[in-house]
């Protein structure tokens, strides 16, 4: 596969006295007959640096005087100076456009490869209904006029105002349909800034205006001081969690358009909460803002990144960001000059988890690159007959085999008796197991027999052609359908690969309902179990995929997708009701072979009434976030204690690096919001006719809040001094632990459920989605 490109952009923030001192030159050459402009001259010297981009704003200081002399009144102003106000603001409301000298970009040179940032200083959540108003039609012109000179990206300033933040959603919606092409970018810090309580810090840093965030704060400290790290991890998540939320009813507005992204402000230190920023990983982000500010100087005076900066960027790597270097150039650390920023920018790409892992050659990301969070609709085994090419990608899998082979060695070992042993390897495909038993016979110095069973006729003409080539007499191959023929002689041992993303979604249990036939009474299956595992799951790109197709069955259909940009949202743990599990859970089993049969005549399963299963789990959800789907995993027993797993947290030890499947994705129809400390509870089916087999799946959420339960039927008057638990208290949080410590003497606390939210049930009677029999 290949390898990591440098996928992540690195540019530089340009502000407008960089213009200004570039236009200050009297010397302007010509290049090709045009006049290189002081924009031009900026965007040449920033790729000499080795910038990839530049972000700089679209519009200049005489744009906002000019708006603000029509737009805003001064207080008591003359009546006479207010009409002529009123009227210029009419014109302009009727005809919206710049002058001269009110945008930084003129041409279409100068805009190629450019991220505008639009006037931070427009107030789309302001409290006054025309000031929003006229921020809008200020918002719209600028826009247009970057659609006019074919900018890609702008990136919209911060909301302020959570009591309004509906209203700038509901005009950036309506931007991104009246520009139909530029890609809007929401700037948002991790976190509210505010909960530091900073009065009056000193900053050189030009990024930064007081409009950048949703507190009026002109920077962040440049170091994080001991202060500002007690008071991020004692701040509960309700603050932490403030601009996630706005984010959230922002891109839930504009229904989670493609075109709308995420820009991180890095501007305050990052909290070290994993679960307020964890959920950033399952959101669009296209820019990261990183300022010189948010650097701190190493034992060596070079600019380096806080700890838990350094972690949450690498992590962040997996969207390929724009990354935003701002300040770079003010001198702020004594060693490096500008280019140690960028030099330190790319070592955190190159030290990245996921770019390692990318880039190491045998891994799951190295073998999926390019299908990272991609929507693949499972296979259908029995209906379908697998192309070479399907065969071939799955043969690359060494570690599948070797359990598979070592399973089937151990198996021989153990064996009782002198006389030959019986293989029957069931779905042989194109003989990779076939091989494998081979070796392992070989390995065990045991004596054996090998029956392949495979029904795709195509895949037989390969057999035919090993068994001529390769196997000779070792190998007797048969055609047909497991479930329907007869093998010459019954097997000791019965080896098949027909495990899915979730166990049996390939229809594993029903195949081998047949193939039982062949094995004796005392006979090994391998696989011996396996079973099916889930937890929610929160991921913007998935749904928006999910969603992408018009037609409804899109989102009624488990998907094969190899995780990348999604967050878990369950945590470890009962919760506070106490009846939740662990954070993936198991939902059903199957074994083989099976010990309570109801067969006919032949040997067959009257009915598959058998393989139906169901379950209802129980989730604690520590941290506020939004529920997209579900994560489907499997493992399985081949024998003893070999095995094959992708649950997330025993696949490393189980089966390493194995690359034959990646996880399974129920998407929901609706996003459905879960406040932190709250319970999910979901409920999925497995359920079959004489046809199809096919899953349904439900959820619904809970809050638990305390309740006070006396002893003796006094009554006690409510003190307001008493804390109450916030539904969007962090879990983590110490102030919560101390409140849910809290009781009155001689009273016994216990916890009232009450249900907040639900999904409507996906694929009920298998309309949209099934798997053939």
């Amino acid at each position: 596969m290949a390898s990591w490109n440098s996928s992540a952009l690195i540019s530089t923030h340009l502000t407008l006295d960089d213009i200004s001192l570039a236009s200050s030159s009297s010397y302007f050459p010509e290049f090709d007959g045009q006049v290189v402009t002081p924009i031009l001259k900026l965007i040449t010297e920033a790729r000499s640096k080795g910038y990839d981009a530049l972000a700089l704003p679209l519009t200049t200081e005489k744009w906002k005087m000019r708006w603000e002399d029509m737009c805003l009144l001064p207080p008591g102003v003359d009546r006479e100076i207010e009409i002529s106000k009123e009227q210029k603001a009419e014109v302009w409301r009727s005809r919206p456009g710049f002058l001269e000298g009110e945008v930084t970009l003129t041409r279409l040179d100068e805009a190629e490869g450019v991220t505008v940032m639009i006037s931070d200083w427009l107030e789309l959540d302001a409290i006054d209904d025309w000031v929003r108003h006229d921020a809008e039609i200020a918002l719209q012109q600028e826009l247009s006029y970057a659609s006019y000179l074919n900018v890609q990206s702008a990136i919209l300033p911060a909301p302020r105002n959570r009591e309004h933040v509906a209203s700038y959603a509901r005009i950036v919606n309506s931007c991104l349909k009246n520009t139909p092409y530029i890609h809007l970018s929401i700037r948002l810090p991790i976190y509210d800034p505010s909960v530091l309580h900073y009065t009056s810090p000193s900053s050189s840093d030009p990024f930064l205006s007081t409009d950048a965030g949703l507190s009026p704060i002109k920077s962040p400290p440049k170091v994080v001081v001991s202060g500002s790290s007690e008071k991020l991890s004692t701040a509960p998540e309700s603050e932490l969690n403030a601009t996630w939320e706005m984010w959230d009813l922002i891109r839930s507005i504009c229904e989670y358009n493609t075109r709308l992204t995420l820009t991180l402000d890095l501007s305050p230190p990052l909290p070290s909460t994993i679960g307020v920023l964890s959920k950033w990983a399952a959101e669009s982000v296209r820019n990261i803002l990183l300022p010189a500010s948010t650097f701190i100087a190493n034992g060596k005076g070079y600019p380096v990144l806080p700890k838990t900066t350094q972690s949450f960027i690498r992590e962040c790597m997996i969207h390929y960001p724009n990354v935003i270097l701002s300040g770079v150039n003010a001198g702020i650390h004594n060693r490096g000059g500008e280019a140690a920023y960028k030099q330190y920018t790319r070592h955190l790409e190159k030290t990245s988890p996921a770019v390692q892992a990318a880039e190491r050659a045998g891994t799951v990301e190295n073998f999926a690159q390019g299908y990272q969070d991609y929507l693949q609709a499972p296979l259908q085994p029995l209906m379908d007959n697998l192309q070479s090419v399907t065969y071939q990608t799955f043969e690359q899998d060494p570690v599948k085999y070797r359990q598979y082979e070592e399973a089937m060695y151990r198996a021989l070992i153990e064996w009782q008796g002198e006389e030959p042993i019986v293989f029957c390897v069931a779905g042989a495909g194109r003989g990779p197991l076939v091989a494998r038993c081979l070796t392992a016979i070989e390995r065990s110095r045991r004596s054996a027999t090998i029956y392949a069973v495979e029904k795709n006729p195509n895949a037989y003409v390969t057999l035919q052609d090993r068994k001529t080539r390769e196997w000779g007499d070792k190998v007797q191959l048969v055609f047909g359908d497991m479930r329907f023929i007869d093998v010459p002689e019954p097997a000791d041992i019965l080896v098949s690969e027909l495990l899915g993303s979730f166990g049996d979604n390939e229809l594993s249990p029903e195949c081998l309902d047949g193939a039982m036939r062949f094995l004796k009474s005392t006979g090994i299956s391998i696989p011996s179990s396996y079973t099916a595992h889930l937890a929610p799951l929160s991921s913007s790109k998935l749904f928006n995929e999910a969603r992408a197709s018009k037609d409804a069955k899109s989102l009624e259909t488990p998907y094969v997708v190899m995780f990348q940009a999604v967050n878990i949202l369950s945590g470890n743990g009962g919760g506070l009701s106490g009846k939740c599990g662990p954070q993936v859970q198991e939902c059903w089993e199957f074994e083989h072979p099976r010990t309570d049969p109801v067969l006919d005549a032949r040997g067959l399963p009257k009915t598959n009434s058998h393989n139906v299963r169901s379950a209802k789990l129980n989730f604690y959800i520590p941290h506020a976030g939004v529920l997209h789907g579900l994560a489907g995993y499997f493992e399985a027993v081949l024998y003893r204690n070999v095995g094959l797993s992708i649950h997330p947290h025993r696949k490393e030890q189980i089966s390493k690096d194995m690359l034959s499947w990646f996880p399974l994705f129920f998407p929901f129809k609706e996003a459905l919001y879960l406040p932190s400390n709250s319970e999910l509870q979901v409920s999925i089916w497995r359920l079959t006719n004489e046809r199809q087999v096919w899953y349904e799946w439900h959820a619904e959420s809970f809050l638990s809040s305390p309740s006070i339960q006396l002893d003796s039927p006094v009554a006690i008057p409510a003190s307001p001094a008493a804390p109450t638990l916030s539904p969007l208290v962090d879990a983590d949080d110490p102030t919560f632990l101390q409140r849910a410590r809290y009781q009155a003497p001689d009273v016994s606390p216990i916890y009232e459920t009450v249900k907040i939210g639900q999904t409507s049930l996906h694929n009920p009677g298998g309309r949209s989605s099934w798997i053939g029999l």
